[in-house]
């Protein structure tokens, strides 16, 4: 509240970049109204700033960026060095002009990323690649194993049986659900062992959200594999699906930065929602709260998937 810290505020208020929303005395309130999507950055002004620059103190300030949309974080930290640079320039200029004896005020910017502070790469990619790992085993594998009984006639011996549909399918889906826990598991101790790879959440809601997208991927596999008369046909549609999901999950390009029918797809693509659980879970410590919105969806496509595959099914002798 000092004349210094409104100058610095009528900077940002005076730039095309910045709009302030909000403002308050509460750590905590900034900090839930950025987790909220209610804001992308934050700048905390401490108490003695003032002070600091009328001393010829180096002024301390804080910004926290939402860097979950990387363009526009980094075009956000680039334009806030810049208000700051220009407001620097005038303290130095008001401070020439009234006391040239009295010590240049600076203020210095330095900066820190949160939950990957080195920006090592690996901590970033692993749990994508366990994604598309487990995608692997429950999409080609599954389907696979549908068709090659169709082909080689064992699965008229299961028609002609009064086991239901929905029997089948959940007898066809059960080996590779446990099949694609283990793959995960394996990846986490390699990962682990191999990389150091942190993990700071909960190893059971990991297994869980990774159940529920078994379930869909699954589901899926097995409705393709219903209409799918070889297993080279089955291949050619598994691929260009697998592809398409991986490409477009978030793996490479981060999700908020796709353009808004690419984020529209997302919302059936069971690979994308995954990839953000493993992330948050494995780097941020996220809970089932953090992730609900994810876990609900995966449940939704699953049952979805799942009733396809179990509607399309035939049963002829």
């Amino acid at each position: 509240m000092t004349s210094e810290s409104r100058g610095l505020i009528s900077k940002l208020e005076g730039s095309t970049f910045f709009k302030i929303s909000f403002s308050t005395f509460s750590e905590d309130d900034a900090n839930n109204l950025l987790h909220r999507n209610k804001c992308s950055v934050i700048l905390q002004i401490p108490s003695g700033f003032g002070k600091d620059i009328g001393n010829g103190k180096p002024g301390k300030l804080l910004a926290t960026i939402d860097a979950i949309n990387a363009s526009t974080a980094q075009l956000s930290w680039a334009y806030l060095n810049g208000v700051i640079r220009d407001y620097n320039m005038d303290l130095i200029t008001e401070n020439i002009s009234t006391n040239p004896l009295v010590p240049v005020p600076q203020i210095q910017i330095t900066n820190r990323y949160w939950y990957n502070e080195l920006l090592n790469y690996k901590y970033y990619m692993l749990p994508g690649i366990l994604v598309i790992l487990v995608t692997a085993i429950g999409f080609l594998l599954a389907g696979l194993n549908m068709v090659r009984e169709k082909e080689i006639g064992t699965i008229e011996q299961i028609n002609v049986t009064p086991v239901r549909k929905y029997h089948f399918i959940i007898a066809k889906m059960v080996p590779f659900l446990l099949i694609g826990l283990i793959d995960l598991a394996i990846g986490l101790v390699i990962g682990k062992l191999a990389f150091n790879i942190p993990f700071e959440g909960s190893i059971l809601l990991m297994f869980f959200g990774a159940s529920l997208f078994l379930i869909a991927v699954l589901g899926l596999a097995l409705f393709i594999s219903t209409f799918s008369g070889t297993q080279q046909q089955y291949m050619f549609i598994a691929f260009f699906c697998m592809i398409i999901f991986i490409l477009m999950s978030g793996i490479f390009t981060p999700y908020e930065s796709m353009p808004v029918w690419a984020q529209d797809f997302n919302l059936i693509n069971p690979v994308a929602y995954l990839m953000r659980i493993n992330r948050m879970v494995m780097l941020k410590g996220s809970t089932i709260h953090d992730i609900s919105r994810e876990l609900y969806s995966l449940a939704v496509i699953a049952i979805c998937f799942s009733a396809l595959a179990v509607r399309r099914y035939r049963k002829t002798a």
